[in-house]
């Protein structure tokens, strides 16, 4: 079959599911719980086979950590599943209702996007994750999974499959391409496809963004900070900064830049890198930074570089201001956090920072669909139109407007025989 007629049929089936009952969506994902759970030995076979082919290849073992399933990677997957289920559905919610005229009444409700494609690296999770989260919202989904997880893909797709086809609205609804040609061909869709979601490195998305027509929902970078304020509680920032690097390195969230107020810089980084010395972490430092502690020297490259790796970059600055300046300057617009306890600096900090998530006193490491409580995510979105941040449910429709009347015709309001209300309800 051809990727042209995969996308055919899985715009068909999208226009199937955006009438699809909350019962019958749960109702499927309660049967892909069940299918994962059955078959986990088959999927810890196909793993087992990608993480072989993927060390022979000399994969770094940031990745080689990505790709690896075990039965607690498949009890958390199983568990996404379930949280999807107990999620509110996202479709045909009335965000609006106004009065344009007596009987003649506007209403903006939530519908699908329709058919999306989806193409991510590595992780085989995320093919669960993506599927799950467009079925619950309505949508079909065209999956490219990266080469180093085929055979893990391949199963967990067709346990998928065959799990949702038992109900025929389903039918077609998660397609799978596998190869480097199927995502060219992918690209000139934008007749069948409303929507790519590219998940991986920044390559992979400048390289989607740059070759379609389709609108492409994502972020290329995730370059986050943890600003540590004069202000700061020591033990606190030291905690938070250690988890927003070290808890796993190898993600999107995780800082890549630590900022220090010079007031509190010679205290907090005698602390931190004993941390981090403990877990290995290469420190990069400004000549400030490096003052204090030793380390390898930082260059302007380290400011817009994201690691994924137990790498860090550290700047000493003199104020909130310098702090804020630097990361609307070098930062990605992912995620950024501030550790102080001055309430009014934190507040400076939540509204100036240009990012879609801000945090004051924890890490960045929240950034994430499933901690948000969107049940999971399909990704990340630095955009500033139709979604930003972690895109769970919400993120995955659009909505319509609906006009019910009784007979009314413009020509009356034209010609001043009636006059509008437009008297908002919700």
């Amino acid at each position: 079959m051809s990727i042209e007629e995969q996308a055919k049929l899985g715009r068909e089936a999208a226009l199937r599911l955006a009438s699809a009952s909350t019962d019958a969506k749960n109702n499927a994902l309660e049967r892909i719980a069940r299918n994962l759970d059955e078959n986990r030995g088959d999927i810890l076979e196909a793993n087992e086979m990608d993480v072989k082919e993927a060390k022979k290849a000399n994969l770094t073992p940031s990745l080689i950590k990505r790709l690896e399933l075990s039965d607690k990677k498949i009890d958390d997957i199983i568990e996404g599943v379930r949280s999807v289920i107990g999620l509110e559905d996202p479709v045909g919610k009335v965000l609006m209702t106004t009065e344009l005229d007596e009987s003649l009444t506007l209403y903006k409700v939530s519908t699908p996007i329709g058919l999306i494609g989806v193409i991510f690296e590595s992780r085989p999770d995320a093919l669960v994750q993506i599927s799950t989260l467009c079925l619950k919202s309505g949508n079909a989904a065209i999956l490219k999974g990266g080469s180093e997880a085929k055979n893990s893909n391949r199963v967990l797709f067709n346990l998928i499959k065959d799990a949702i086809e038992e109900d025929a609205i389903f039918k077609d609804a998660i397609q799978l391409v596998e190869t480097r040609e199927d995502v060219r061909e992918l690209l000139k869709l934008d007749e069948y496809i409303d929507l790519m979601i590219p998940r991986g490195s920044n390559t992979l998305v400048r390289y989607i963004q740059e070759n379609t027509k389709i609108p492409v929902l994502g972020h290329s970078d995730g370059i986050c900070h943890v600003y540590v304020d004069k202000d700061a509680d020591l033990k606190m920032a030291v905690d938070i900064a250690f988890d927003a690097k070290c808890q796993y390195a190898a993600v999107c969230n995780a800082m890549e830049t630590l900022l220090v107020h010079s007031a509190i810089a010679d205290a907090f980084l005698a602390a931190i890198k004993t941390r981090y010395d403990e877990q290995g972490v290469e420190i990069r430092g400004d000549e400030r930074v490096r003052a204090i502690i030793e380390c390898a020297e930082a260059t302007d490259e380290d400011w817009v570089t994201e690691y994924n790796d137990l790498i860090l970059s550290i700047k000493v600055v003199d104020s909130l201001d310098d702090a804020i300046d630097h990361i609307n300057r070098y930062g990605s617009h992912h995620t950024d956090a501030i550790v102080t306890a001055d309430e009014r600096a934190a507040e400076r900090f939540l509204n100036e920072v240009d990012s879609s998530s801000v945090m004051w006193n924890c890490s960045t490491r929240f950034s994430d669909g499933y901690r948000y409580g969107f049940g999971a995510e399909v990704g990340i979105s630095t955009n500033k139109i139709h979604a930003r941040g972690p895109v769970g449910l919400d993120g995955l429709t659009i909505y319509k407007y609906k006009l019910i009347g009784n007979g009314q015709v413009v020509e009356d309001y034209v010609e001043g025989r009636k006059k509008f209300t437009h008297r908002r309800l919700v």
